[in-house]
């Protein structure tokens, strides 16, 4: 009896030890923060004391059917730039800060219903006018969505309604413009399919204007986006992890401008990307096609977009050494009436670096790059682009589609080098930071075109969220 009795307290302690370990771990923190679950919290046993744990899974009745999340981002940052746009801009030289609150409340009845809702508060201190639209939000709705969860056969479903940040893969097509200080959002209506390996998202929606003041956001009118946009991992077969996407995304602008004139654009664009990691590599490639109107012409454009690297685990400060390289197609002839300038829709902010003064349209570019791992906390990047015209009959852009400088002043091609280093700090799950310096050295292009001086740029932030 006695040694039945010792081998039960052993197996309910080796059964109490893998109840602990298989514990859920906290979500990982996300730009987003709607795909964050903590409902786990409401097993007081799940808690470890944590700061932000009284926040989380707040039960709204006694038996946690309805519960309720809170958390937190807040944002300060200080940027400088001299010789903006090479001298051309106004003003040239400024120093500001930037600061954005992003609180939310996160509500879920059961497993079926939720409605998740963001504020965002955000200005600039000491910027030169004019403002830029995602500077300043001095207080406005960010998210508001009703999410509807419902059992579909072996799969399961949601209908989403409402406004919401949308992000989809590499973020090259649609981004929520996380850099920038105020990012982006769309009223849309989301359907979201996972079934087996596979997830498919569907939406439709228009993005939300910005507006400085006082709850004054309002959607596009002018633009509208619909998408179809499937994802699912892979095996490899030889270790490691890698997936697959296939999407279609439809555009349209009532009020488009390129280098070759300005009208009506509906492009249809067609892509895939494939990604993974396996024995030090990493690797995301996409390969992207449009078609559509513009005007009374068509659309015909292309995009090849590769980023890889090889991260050397056994030396010291664990090289990773990457090489990206781009190419988005631009329109070899403006009068033809086909227009072939790649158009990225809703790019990501800082799409090249934390300097991003051209955007990918007409464009060529390589990126080698080198990534040190200093310590726990401290990582350190260092690397340089080199920028060319795809087409030498058609200009170069910046990250909003708005033309920069035209092609009738020049057949030069290269457009210009830019160097840039990022000093990274991250401190567990709360709090991360940045120091960088950029500069651009412009080439015969913007020589030959307009003001060419090397702009350069500081940038230095710190992030804390719950």
């Amino acid at each position: 009896m006695i040694a039945r009795a010792g081998a039960a307290v052993i197996v309910l302690l080796v059964t109490a030890g893998a109840a602990r370990a298989a514990d859920p771990a906290p979500p990982g923190l996300t730009n987003t923060r709607f795909d964050e679950d903590y409902r786990y919290l409401l097993d007081p046993g799940a808690r470890t004391g944590a700061f932000w744990e009284p926040f989380k899974a707040i039960p709204v009745t006694p038996d946690g059917f309805v519960s309720l999340s809170t958390g937190l981002e807040a944002r300060l940052r200080f940027e400088g730039v001299r010789n903006s746009g090479w001298g051309q801009d106004n003003p040239r030289n400024d120093a500001y800060g930037l600061w954005r609150a992003l609180p939310y409340a996160d509500l879920r009845v059961g497993p079926g219903f939720r409605v998740f809702g963001q504020l965002i508060l955000a200005d600039a201190v000491g910027k030169l006018d004019p403002l830029a639209p995602p500077d300043a939000d001095r207080i406005d709705l960010m998210q508001g969505f009703a999410d509807l969860n419902v059992p579909l056969g072996d799969a399961q479903g949601t209908l989403r309604v409402g406004r919401q940040m949308l992000a989809y893969g590499s973020e090259r097509l649609i981004s929520i413009r996380y850099g920038a200080n105020v990012p982006r959002s769309f009223d849309a209506v989301t359907g979201i399919v996972r079934a087996g390996p596979w997830r498919v998202d569907a939406f439709l929606g228009r993005p939300v204007r910005v507006a400085p003041k006082l709850f004054d956001d309002e959607r596009d009118g002018q633009r509208a986006a619909w998408a179809l946009y499937a994802t699912r991992p892979l095996d490899l077969g030889w270790g490691g992890s890698a997936g697959l996407d296939a999407y279609y995304i439809g555009y349209r602008n009532q009020n488009a401008t390129f280098d070759a004139g300005a009208g009506r654009e509906q492009r249809h664009t067609l892509g895939t990307r494939f990604f993974g990691k396996a024995d030090g590599w990493d690797w995301n490639w996409e390969a992207m096609g449009q078609f559509g109107s513009f005007g009374s012409g068509s659309i015909r454009a292309w995009s090849l977009a590769t980023d890889t690297g090889y991260r050397m685990s056994d030396l010291p400060l664990q090289p990773r050494l990457g090489l990206k390289a781009n190419i988005a197609s631009g329109d070899t002839n403006p009068r033809d009436g086909t227009l072939e300038t790649f158009n990225p829709l809703f790019p990501r902010a800082k799409y090249f670096g934390e300097l991003t003064p051209v955007g990918p349209y007409n464009l060529m570019n390589l990126h080698p790059s080198v990534d040190l791992v200093l310590s726990d906390e401290f990582s350190l990047n260092a690397s340089a682009i080199a920028y060319w015209r795809e087409s030498l009959d058609d200009g170069v852009y910046d990250l909003t589609g708005g033309l920069l400088r035209s092609a009738a002043g020049s057949r030069s091609r290269y457009i210009g080098t830019q160097g840039e280093l990022v000093l990274s700090y991250s401190n567990g799950r709360a709090f991360e930071g940045l120091v960088s310096y950029s500069l651009f050295r412009p080439g015969p292009f913007i020589k030959d075109t307009g003001p060419a001086k090397t702009t350069h740029f500081v940038g230095m932030e710190a992030v804390f969220k719950f």
